[in-house]
This record gives C-alpha cells, sequence and structure tokens, in this order.
C-alpha cells in the first residue's frame, strides 16, 4: 500500500552557474539588504574578492566568519551569538559541505534566509534541503531536516575550477552513490510520488558521471572550465540535491541512504582511523558503492563502477581509505548498527558484508 502525506509543498533548488555567476545576486536578492558572510577559511578566501565586488552597492557585507570547523551545535550556537549574524537580514554561506550545512542549520535555528555559494564541488549541500550534523568530534550526530533548500545557490564554475581537484573527485563518489542507494532501499516498497520521483532523478546522478566524470576530472586538473566539467559539477550539486530533497520530503532518511553510506559513518565512528582528516566524504561512500553492489549481488555493475573508479583515482581497496582487515572486526558490526540500512529490502548481515569486503580483496 501507497504511504504518502496527505497534504504536503516542495521547494526545489533555485540556482544560477556560469564564471559570472556571482554578478545575479542584483537579479536576486533585493537592494538595500545587509548579509554575514559565514565559511570555511579557504573557500571564504577563495571568493571573498569576486563576492565583494558583485555585492557592491547593492548588499552590504557586516562581517566575515569563520564556521568553527566543524557542522556541530556548539558551532551552531557560537554563530548564533554573534553581533554580525544578529544585525544582518540574512547569511551567505561559503565553502564546502560542512561550512554549508552548519549555515542552513544555524539559519534554520534563528528564522534567517541562507544564500549558498559553493567554492568546491564535493557535496550536493548547497542545494539540499536537510544539513548532516556532526559531534565536536567528527563523529556522525545525525540530520537536521529543513523547510527547503537555501533560497538561491550561486555556482561560479571558475571558482570551483579553482580548487584543489580532490573536492571534485570525492564529489564523484558521493554523487553515483544517490541513485544505488535510493533504488536498493525503495526496492520493494510501493512509493509515494515524491520517492518515485526522486528515485527516477537519482538516475541522473549516475550516467553523467559515467559519460563526462573522467574527462571532467582531468579538466579540473589543468583548472579549464569546460562544459564537461560544468556537467558534473551541476550534476553534483544540484541533481543530487533534487532527488534528496524528493527522497527526504517526509524527513525520513530510508531512501536518502543506504549501506554506502553506513560504512562511512561506521568508520568516523573510530576517531583513530581518521576517516575526517585523512579521507574525503565522497571518497569513502563511493568505496561504499562497491561493498553495496557486492552485498546485492549486481556484479555487472560493480564491474563497471570498479571500472570507473580505477579509471579516475577513487579507492577499490582497504588500503586506499587507510584501514586495515584488523579493524574490519570492529568495523563491520558498527556498520550494522547503522540507521542508514534500516530500510533495505532485506537484511544486511554480517557474513554478507564480510563477502563483499573478502571479495573485494580478491580483485588485487
Amino acid at each position: 500500500m501507497i504511504q504518502s502525506m496527505p497534504n504536503y509543498s516542495l521547494r526545489l533548488p533555485a540556482w544560477t552557474v556560469g564564471t559570472d555567476a556571482l554578478n545575479a545576486m542584483k537579479d536576486v536578492i533585493p537592494a538595500g539588504q545587509k548579509a554575514v558572510v559565514i565559511g570555511g577559511k579557504k573557500g571564504t578566501a577563495a571568493i571573498r574578492e569576486r563576492l565583494e565586488k558583485a555585492a557592491a552597492g547593492h548588499v552590504s557585507l557586516l562581517d566575515f566568519l569563520w564556521y568553527g570547523g566543524e557542522a556541530s551545535e556548539g558551532n551552531i550556537q557560537m554563530l548564533a551569538a554573534k553581533d554580525a549574524v544578529q544585525r544582518a537580514d540574512m547569511i551567505f554561506a561559503v565553502g564546502g559541505g560542512k561550512a554549508l550545512d552548519t549555515c542552513k542549520a544555524l539559519g534554520l535555528r534563528i528564522g534567517k534566509p541562507v544564500y549558498a555559494f559553493p567554492t568546491i564541488a564535493s557535496t550536493c549541500a548547497a542545494c539540499t534541503a536537510v544539513a548532516i550534523l556532526y559531534h565536536p568530534d567528527g563523529s556522525f550526530a545525525g540530520p537536521c531536516f529543513l523547510p527547503g533548500p537555501p533560497a538561491h545557490t550561486f555556482i561560479d564554475t571558475e571558482v570551483i575550477a579553482s580548487a584543489p581537484p580532490r573536492y571534485l573527485w570525492a564529489g564523484l563518489g558521493d554523487t553515483y552513490a544517490k541513485y544505488f542507494e535510493s533504488s536498493v532501499s525503495s526496492r520493494a516498497d510501493d512509493l509515494a510520488y515524491y520517492h518515485a520521483l526522486g528515485v527516477s532523478v537519482s538516475r541522473s546522478c549516475l550516467d553523467p558521471l559515467l559519460q563526462y566524470g573522467e574527462k571532467a576530472y582531468r579538466d579540473h586538473l589543468e583548472k579549464q572550465v569546460t562544459e564537461e566539467l560544468t556537467q558534473v559539477i551541476l550534476t553534483i550539486i544540484v541533481t543530487t540535491a533534487v532527488a534528496s530533497i524528493l527522497l527526504t520530503a517526509d524527513k525520513i532518511i530510508d531512501y536518502n541512504t543506504g549501506l554506502a553510506h553506513a560504512v562511512f559513518y561506521a568508520l568516523t565512528a573510530f576517531p583513530e582511523l581518521h576517516m575526517e582528516r585523512d579521507h574525503l566524504h565522497g571518497e569513502v561512500v563511493g568505496f561504499g558503492v562497491l561493498i553495496l553492489l557486492l552485498a546485492d549481488g549486481q556484479e555487472d555493475m560493480f564491474q563497471k563502477m570498479y571500472a570507473f573508479n580505477r579509471s579516475v583515482g577513487l579507492p577499490t581497496r582497504l588500503e586506499d581509505i587507510g584501514i586495515t582487515e584488523k579493524d574490519l572486526e570492529r568495523v563491520l558490526p558498527k556498520v550494522l548498527s547503522m540507521p542508514d540500512i534500516a530500510h533495505n529490502p532485506y537484511p544486511v548481515t554480517l557474513d554478507m558484508l564480510s563477502g563483499a569486503f573478502r571479495r573485494l580483496k580478491e580483485m588485487h
């Protein structure tokens, strides 16, 4: 039986993309407003001059604040107490996933609109209606669902092309995971309209990456803004977010996550493994997709994604993410405890996981 909300509204992302995307600010944001800019240190440095030029004479930038280094409850409270945040009409969120998620949760907390300015393409955080929060030690805390995505997202492709390529590289893994996780987790269900649409959209999180991903990554290494790179940036930031919003329309994570993310979040539960210090979210999630495909018996797709990971250098071995077989003794039970696999068409078992990791090892 189809389960659906009787009445609902959905807000999908609004965005501007291009090498002069920030100039659209004058068409999107009412004149005379005051904004506080919050973000990561590197991201803010990368876009500050362009942001100040685009805002001049239109929006007053009260201050540039560091988000605190972690998307945590403590940093949200810290920022909410800042004078510039209290005086601002809106928040300009700048940087990568954790900075953007911190600002989105802050905007919800204090009732102010958030405009997003991603400086890297590693996640869909700039356009999603959820913020992923962590404990101060970097371990996963949980999702913070929002009424909608940022009011508008300005995607400056020149800024992103100038960022370290490893972020887009990791973004590939996080993006194609959306299709595999949603298609598996929804397999046995009669889906509400928005969930079914989300699963359909999620296919577009995979196909453009297989078509353009390798060239886009090479273009990024050369800091060249090409059509292929732009296609991949939009797939990572926008397409994945649209799928996410549809899949979490009723504030559940059942169809928006799965085994690939369970592998990542399980690893963050062991700070000594340094997942957050030495490896990027999407990098490890891309590895987790290989485990998902093996556990699910998708041999042909496993071979395809294994080859894709190899083509762009995404992880295909335990050693690539800095863990050993001995670490698995602690990690695998933790994977099984993650809420990400609570909604699955079959129970994920320890034997299933062990077999998937063993098969992956045999590939080398």
